[in-house]
């Protein structure tokens, strides 16, 4: 096996907008009868911003996913998305972000199948066994169908808070366009495909079978994913989350399409791709559980085969409320938020210092962070976006930030103490609960 080494990118010191720093002015008063609290979240609001941005020449903004020196999609729009609600009137935050979703839109139309990507055409590679097209600009060729749907995530989320649409040029239309002919090309991806992916490391996940194929499908409606948001391979090609997420956002795409580009025949094309997606889901995507009654599969290949599971990372079954698909009190969510945090899901750990859902990206036993601060988000209870509030302070191992994946029996026990994703998200979570006076 023959892993690139990692470089270290020099990360310029970036001032703090004004709006940031307003949050950290409004957390000292609220906060100020949990210090600890208090002081996660001065470390992780800013994070993103103290550590992992920096500004392009072009107008653009790069962004590490933190001890990794390459700009995620995914992760990227993760970790400036908690900034976007303090963007409209701060014209810094309006230039770091308005410059991701313009990096992202040249990004896509260098390859809309890339996951991970490089802050030049440097040639730099997370491994150099892979077996796909590669250009010098991608850092990994993972197909993970969530990746583009984040980029619009931003894009959408910005507009609306802003009303700014500058961002809206020929280079983001372009874009959409790509994206549309891939997804259209991923619903048929063994009829139509040219995506191939395969790696030469031992480790199974990091491939695709079938010579680079991926496992037989169906057809659904839905679209094909190589890959899942935690950068493991698919078992069943159609993930469910991700293809309510794409329905997210091609209900978005078709709003910026109506209202800026004014394009009512591209409005239609993602009108009809909408549906078909959803289609798919409802019809493919639904699994009737003898104790939790019809709850959404993680994944499923159309032949009636299914992933019965949850994974930490976003989109994930936890997550459908986050992303837009669906509320909270959507009932077939609720049975499905049930079964994720059973023992029924076969990545839900309970130890002697925390409970909550992993990934097989993790060793077992491995709590996320990310997945303790969604269960807030995505909860209808005070008491229980409280209790998860309470274990995030309560495992941090004392270090003031946020992990990936902690031991339950012991937090000091973890894996990635730079991972800014995680921060970012937790911070939503305790905003959240600062607005709603329940801290």
């Amino acid at each position: 096996m023959e892993q690139f080494r990692l470089p270290k990118i020099p990360m310029p010191e970036l001032t703090l907008p004004k709006a940031v720093q307003d949050v950290l002015k409004e957390a000292e008063e609220k906060l100020a009868h949990r210090p600890k609290l208090l002081q996660l979240f001065k470390n992780c609001f800013p994070n993103t911003l103290e550590t992992t941005t920096k500004l392009m020449d072009d107008g653009t903004t790069f962004v590490i996913t933190g001890d990794i020196p390459a700009l995620w999609l995914r992760d990227s729009v993760e970790q400036v998305i908690h900034y976007v609600p303090f963007a409209k009137d701060d014209k810094d935050l309006q230039r770091i972000i308005s410059g991701l979703i313009k990096r992202h839109m040249m990004y896509i139309q260098i390859d809309p199948y890339a996951n991970a990507f490089n802050e030049s055409a440097n040639d730099w590679h997370w491994n150099t066994t892979d077996e796909t097209e590669m250009s010098p600009w991608v850092w990994e060729r993972k197909f993970e169908l969530d990746s583009i749907c984040f980029s619009i995530r931003l894009a959408y989320a910005y507009w609306k808070e802003t009303e700014q649409t500058d961002i809206f040029d020929s280079g983001f239309k372009a874009a959409m366009r790509r994206i549309v002919e891939l997804w259209k090309t991923e619903q048929r991806h063994f009829e139509q495909s040219p995506y191939r992916f395969t790696r030469d490391n031992g480790i199974p996940t990091d491939s695709l079978r079938n010579s680079g194929l991926g496992m037989p499908v169906n057809y659904t409606g839905m679209i094909w994913s190589g890959f899942r948001s935690s950068d493991d391979a698919c078992d069943f090609h159609y993930n469910v989350p991700d293809n309510m997420f794409a329905v997210v956002s091609l209900r978005q795409m078709g709003e910026i399409a109506e209202w800026v580009f004014r394009d009512m025949d591209f409005v239609k094309e993602l009108k009809k791709l909408e549906e078909d997606v959803d289609h798919g889901i409802q019809l493919y995507g639904v699994y009737r559980h003898p104790e939790f009654g019809p709850i959404y599969a993680y994944e499923t290949d159309g032949f009636g085969n299914y992933c019965l599971m949850d994974d930490a990372g976003t989109p994930g079954l936890m997550s459908i409320p986050y992303l837009g698909y669906t509320t909270a009190d959507d009932p077939i969510y609720q049975n499905t938020r049930k079964f994720a945090l059973s023992k029924h899901n076969p990545f839900y750990y309970e130890g002697k210092m925390a409970k909550g859902i992993g990934s097989p990206h993790t060793p077992p036993d491995y709590i996320w962070h990310m997945a303790l601060s969604m269960q807030g988000l995505t909860a209808t209870s005070n008491e229980e976006k409280l209790a998860m509030i309470n274990m995030l302070e309560a495992t941090d191992a004392d270090t003031g930030y946020m992990h990936e994946g902690f031991h339950a029996d012991d937090p000091t026990i973890f894996t990635r103490k730079w991972f800014a994703w995680s921060n970012s998200l937790f911070s939503q979570l305790v905003y959240k609960a600062m607005k709603e006076e329940i801290l």
